[in-house]
């Protein structure tokens, strides 16, 4: 059984998504507003989380800023009845990891919710170039692949899931050059097109936290005209 938490205020699409939800083995945790939502998902850990972008109060984009900002890596899936591409590239880039729009079908829902769990479940256990399973060090820089753990000079470094899987797709592969529309397929896992920009954001706020020089990285290096890859002279 997997724990999914709905964020909504529209109680008939709450009890739509429950009845569907039960017959694919979730066990189901509802809340009609963001403060209850964030206060629900702070308190336990789910397998998915689906999350109305229009709420009263708190609103979903809110709700999903301060998830990623406690470290949270439960997926998250954001419903809106907005079909402006703004609101979608703005979802993508506070964290969340899918968007439909209402209405929707229920079909593609479920589908896209059993891919984000499937994706969230899969293991990451990459040798390293120092041959330890496992575990990534270059220089100062730690990347511990199995705890989802980053550490420079030994100091935690608090990611969200797509800026530490970002980190590990190309930490694992020095050298080698990843467009943006690969990274959005490989990291997202689905084709976003027209929204590489948002490969573009995770990567400035991911070289924030690690990066001493932002002007001058040593970690993620641009490859002009392509997108990026990780310093293979470290």
């Amino acid at each position: 059984m997997k724990k999914a938490l709905v964020i909504e205020d529209d109680p008939n699409i709450v009890n739509l998504l429950e009845i569907h939800l039960k017959d694919h083995n979730f066990i189901l945790d509802k809340s009609y507003t963001g403060e209850e939502g964030l206060r629900k998902a702070r308190e336990s850990t789910y397998d998915l989380i689906i999350l109305d972008l229009m709420l009263p109060g708190v609103d979903g984009m809110e709700v999903c800023r301060n998830l990623r900002n406690d470290g949270s890596i439960s997926p998250i899936m954001m419903l809106t009845a907005k079909s402006e591409e703004i609101d979608k590239v703005l979802g993508l880039e506070m964290g969340a990891d899918d968007y439909l729009t209402k209405p929707f079908s229920i079909r593609e829902f479920i589908a896209r919710a059993k891919a984000l769990v499937r994706r969230t479940e899969r293991t990451q256990n990459i040798p390293d170039a120092n041959g330890q399973n496992g575990l990534l060090r270059y220089g100062n820089l730690v990347i511990d692949m199995d705890k989802r753990l980053v550490l420079i000079d030994n100091k935690r470094i608090n990611l969200s899931r797509k800026e530490f899987e970002l980190l590990s797709l190309l930490a694992s592969n020095p050298g080698k050059s990843y467009d943006r529309s690969k990274l959005l397929s490989l990291i997202w896992g689905y084709d976003f097109d027209g929204y590489e920009h948002t490969v573009n954001s995770h990567i400035n706020r991911l070289r924030g936290k690690i990066e001493p020089d932002m002007a001058k990285p040593t970690y993620i290096l641009t490859t002009w005209g392509m997108g990026y890859r990780f310093n293979e002279a470290l």
